[in-house]
């Protein structure tokens, strides 16, 4: 029998749909809570084959007399691929899922992604659900319903926006999480921050220790408040026709730099890290913040253990080329988000070539 554990609960809200985000420890064993949000008799649980033999046990548990079945990625971000959809598909497919099948993805960002884009494909769109094992997918990429694949020319150039039924954050996965894996993170709860929220921007700067060592009480706090961020933002724009690229703050640099790394250099959150400093050293630079403002992000992401610096054998013409190549863009011109300073981030279009370049020409002089 199953017991119904405590979780901070945090709805996203849009329009007359709504999904909980559920925070707690051990709640991949509440299948009481999470088993009500499956509507039909077919599951196909997406993982990697690193985190299956931790949890996928206990998600099963929970899925006695559904007809399921599991599909695993290899981990890493260069499994984020339109072949693997397809096997995913496949997967579906032997497993006979109808239109009210679920798909779950036990992961992190990459597994959450695939699934999600997986789900929006079958049959024009069945449910989702996310079950984030890694601190980085509970704090963004579960929340909000952005699904995609990666292609040589650039990261998530392909998705869907397909909102899950639920996302159950079970923070106990977060005990095997590699510490690098862990800090790149947090880099994603710094950017909640720094983006439109300054008081928790100074909250982070107070307790950057405490989240370094994974204490827990900060560790919750840090992750409810940066969801509920988010969940703000993504019931005003759902679909990133305006205050939502806000949350692509440091994006731009930062997949360049895991593209031209072959997504094998960086951890996502760790080109976010050296993303959003250049960007800020960029805002800097068209005179629109204050250096001190730079200075106090470098030294919050330095006290949470996250890189700062371009790696070394980076060009700046390349990554400047495949910038062009970013989704924010339009009309063929550069479009960052940029900051006037902590808590103060722009969507600035036009953005000339030359000045990016400096800044990216600097970067990799630097190291």
């Amino acid at each position: 029998m199953t017991t119904t554990l405590s979780a901070q609960t945090i709805d996203i809200t849009l329009g007359e749909r709504s999904y909980p985000v559920w925070i707690g420890r051990g709640l991949l064993d509440d299948h009481a809570r999470w088993r009500a949000a499956l509507r039909g008799k077919h599951a196909l649980v997406i993982s990697n084959r690193t985190v299956a033999p931790l949890y996928l046990e206990r998600v099963a548990r929970g899925l006695d007399g559904l007809h399921w079945s599991s599909f695993l990625l290899e981990d890493g971000e260069a499994h984020k691929t339109f072949a693997n959809v397809g096997l995913a598909l496949e997967a579906l497919g032997m497993l006979g899922a109808t239109r009210d099948a679920c798909v779950i993805a036990l992961g992190g960002g990459v597994v959450g992604d695939l699934a999600g884009f997986t789900a929006a494909c079958w049959m024009r769109g069945i449910d989702f659900i996310q079950m984030p094992t890694t601190l980085l997918s509970m704090v963004d990429s579960s929340v909000g319903g952005k699904t995609g694949v990666n292609l040589p020319a650039g990261k998530n150039l392909v998705g869907a926006f397909h909102q899950p039924r639920a996302v159950i954050a079970d923070i106990a996965t977060l005990d095997s999480l590699p510490v690098r894996e862990y800090r790149a993170g947090l880099a994603e709860v710094i950017k909640g921050a720094a983006i439109g929220d300054e008081a928790f921007f100074a909250w982070l700067e107070q307790h950057a220790d405490a989240l370094a060592a994974r204490e827990e009480t900060a560790l919750v706090q840090a992750i409810a408040t940066k969801v509920r961020y988010k969940a703000g933002v993504v019931a005003r724009d759902e679909t990133e026709q305006g205050e939502r690229a806000l949350l692509n703050l440091g994006h731009t640099f930062g997949h360049a730099l895991e593209t031209a790394g072959h997504y094998t250099t960086l951890l996502h959150g760790e080109g976010v890290s050296v993303g959003m400093l250049l960007a800020a050293r960029l805002s800097e630079r068209l005179g629109m913040s204050a250096h001190a403002d730079t200075v106090r992000l470098e030294r919050l992401l330095h006290a949470t253990g996250l890189p700062t610096t371009v790696p070394p054998g980076f060009d700046s013409e390349q990554l400047l080329a495949l910038m062009r190549l970013d989704k924010k863009n339009i009309a063929g011109t550069l479009r960052f988000i940029l900051w006037r300073g902590v808590g103060r981030a722009e969507i600035v279009a036009g953005v000339d070539e030359s000045n990016v370049l400096a800044v990216l020409r600097e970067a990799c002089a630097q190291r």
